[in-house]
């Protein structure tokens, strides 16, 4: 579901996707009690429509049709990710700069950023994306 703006709190399909980006920020939709999960910001979503060949394996393997999903919250100091570099098709953290590669696993290109952003598989259910697992690693931050 859109987790921001005038469509917050709808149900994000493939259409709301563009190829290409920008991405969109959501919250995932528990499956089984249609539950929200808005209760955290860490469970902020990024999803991106990508050209699926542009896909590393890895990333092909949890991705739905070319759309990835990947953490919201960056690793570095845990801020909201939320720029996007439409030439280099990279997500970038407007707090220092870190910048993130979600052709390819999320790996870092850039910044202080100390990992990759952890990736949420997807899949596609009745037109909608939908989650296939969990988060693949940590959520933001590491505590010190």
């Amino acid at each position: 579901m859109f987790s921001l703006g005038e469509r917050q709190g709808q149900i994000i399909t493939l259409q709301d996707l563009p190829l290409g980006g920008p991405p969109v920020i959501a919250y995932p939709l528990e499956p089984g009690t249609q539950t929200v999960r808005d209760g955290s910001r860490l469970n902020r979503v990024l999803l991106v429509h990508l050209v699926q060949e542009d896909l590393a394996e890895q990333t092909r393997a949890v991705a739905a049709e070319g759309i990835v999903g990947y953490s919201a919250i960056c690793t570095h100091t845990g801020c909201d990710v939320t720029g996007w570099k439409a030439e280099t098709k990279h997500f970038v953290c407007p707090c220092h700069a870190s910048e993130f590669d979600p052709k390819d696993q999320a790996h870092i290109v850039g910044g202080p950023a100390p990992r990759p952003l952890a990736a949420l598989p997807l899949q596609i259910a009745d037109g909608k994306v939908t989650v296939a697992g969990p988060f693949s690693g940590r959520v933001g931050a590491s505590q010190k």
